[in-house]
């Protein structure tokens, strides 16, 4: 290994560590469990649907409703950004008797994971404005999300990425950006996967830089067999005040 190599691992490892003053990172991973054939969606815990951005257009509370009776009483703790897109987080109390309603105002969820038991015996839907923007598939307890936002005041570099489907799919996938102040997404990265190849992997020798505010939605089109797809990608977030 050359002395070049371990000066950025031992950068990497500082950032990990929180040593870098206004330098963190991120690592988002989704999977959609069973993409239909000439559909396209956003991969994340829901089948053939584009992640529902617009639910957002007005920032407001989070609720989620009824859950499996073995999963009344838990936890769930919600990551986002609030009106000013800063990063926020909130902690409900689960129940099975009905809508559990939050407190903080989000204008974006990223992930959700559920504590306090081994895990969730049911989907753990989470809404906004009556619209499901996160969910916790039974089983996982945690959001498989391949969305993300840039919070404000940070300036996204995209280091890697990496996409699969399972054995005998076959898949277009497709990174959309919506830069802040923009109207449309638009396509930053394409790729394509088959299950009877390796997965597709790709560093970027020049990390891509996304703005903040900046919404990533990672999607695919499924070609073959009802599929499984997986997505993941890695942020390094920099300040812009230094």
């Amino acid at each position: 290994m050359g002395l070049g190599a371990k000066y950025i691992e031992d950068d990497f490892l500082n950032i990990a560590r929180g040593n870098v003053k206004g330098v963190s990172s991120i690592h988002k991973f989704g999977a959609v469990p069973a993409m239909s054939i000439n559909a396209t969606g956003t991969i994340w815990d829901v089948d053939d649907t584009l992640y529902p951005w617009s639910a957002f257009n007005t920032p407001g509370v989070l609720t989620i409703p009824a859950v499996n009776p073995a999963d009344s009483g838990d936890s769930v703790k919600v990551y986002g950004l609030d009106a000013n897109f800063n990063l926020i987080e909130e902690d409900f109390i689960i129940s099975s008797s009905g809508t559990v309603t939050g407190t903080k105002t989000f204008a974006r969820v990223y992930r959700a994971y559920y504590y306090d038991s081994t895990t969730n015996v049911g989907n753990i839907n989470i809404l906004r404005g009556g619209v499901l923007v996160a969910r916790i598939t039974a089983g996982k307890a945690q959001t498989l999300m391949s969305v993300y936002t840039i919070p404000a005041g940070y300036t996204g570099y995209l280091m890697q990425g990496t996409a699969s489907i399972q054995y005998g799919g076959d898949a277009t996938i497709e990174m959309y950006v919506h830069y802040y102040g923009q109207t449309a997404f638009r396509i930053g990265h394409t790729a394509e996967v088959a299950g009877t190849g390796m997965p597709y992997n790709y560093k970027f020798t020049v990390p891509t830089a996304i703005p903040e505010k900046s919404d990533i939605d990672i999607r695919a089109k499924c070609r073959a067999n009802n599929s499984k797809i997986t997505a993941a990608f890695d942020i390094i977030l920099v300040s812009n005040t230094i």
